[in-house]
């Protein structure tokens, strides 16, 4: 299995997938066929367009799963995907829809690249339990793509000691997950992504990202770290501290 997981596509001050370009760039395939899954936003042409104006010039074939009537065909005819950012929920319920939820599970099992940013890195998990989004739409289940064992929450945020807002923060919210699921949580900073090579998963990028397991304290994990061991754990899910 190839994946690369961002945890963001656009960092401030630069442009669409520019702060990881280079990354991006070199996981795709040369003169690779992409297929770009837009629909964790309302508006797909001009997501499309997007994602091929920040690639084409790279010698990327941006091509949108929704042009043409049949998105499982598209993705049939691509040498890697990329799932965008948006709304979790929306995106989750989308693909139970057109069918590609086990489409994408075939095809990235089989051997397709996988790149999600935000959203579409949320799709990568098991389940979509530790999303930062509103319900804006009911999908048929909070069951994802599974591609990974572990559950990823990008836009991963740190507490501010110096914040009035009297609010959960991330952090606290994640260890609610973790006292009724007995499964660990990869928490990406903006910036960062995880690569997953077959059986190895390193850490990459700007910021190191923080992990999350029951019965423990959050610890940092440096860019460059391995944690392959996160891909041989069984998640348990309802199962309360």
């Amino acid at each position: 299995m190839k994946l690369l997981l961002l945890s963001n596509s656009t960092q401030y001050g630069r442009g669409y997938l520019e702060h990881a370009l280079d990354t991006v760039t070199g996981f795709l395939p040369a003169g690779a066929r992409l297929a770009f899954v837009p629909y964790a936003l309302a508006d797909h042409d001009a997501y499309t367009a997007k994602v091929r104006d920040a690639l084409t010039g790279h010698g990327i074939d941006v091509r949108g799963v929704h042009d043409g009537g049949d998105p499982v065909a598209r993705l049939g005819e691509a040498d890697a995907v990329f799932v965008g950012g948006g709304n979790s929920f929306r995106l989750l319920s989308a693909l139970y829809r057109t069918g590609l939820r086990e489409a994408l599970i075939k095809a990235v099992g089989d051997g397709l690249p996988y790149m999600g940013a935000s959203a579409g890195t949320n799709m990568a998990a098991p389940s979509l339990r530790t999303t930062n989004d509103m319900p804006i739409v009911q999908p048929p289940s909070f069951e994802a793509l599974g591609l990974v064992p572990f559950q990823i929450n990008p836009h991963y945020l740190d507490p501010d000691p110096a914040s009035t807002h009297k609010g959960e923060t991330r952090e606290e919210r994640l260890t609610e997950f973790l006292e009724e699921n007995d499964v660990p949580v990869l928490g990406l900073r903006e910036g960062s992504w995880l690569r997953v090579e077959g059986d190895r998963a390193v850490i990459g990028g700007e910021r190191d990202a923080r992990l999350f397991r029951r019965g423990s304290a959050p610890r940092e994990i440096p860019v460059g770290s391995d944690v392959s061991d996160l891909l041989r754990i069984t998640a348990e899910f309802d199962t309360r501290a």
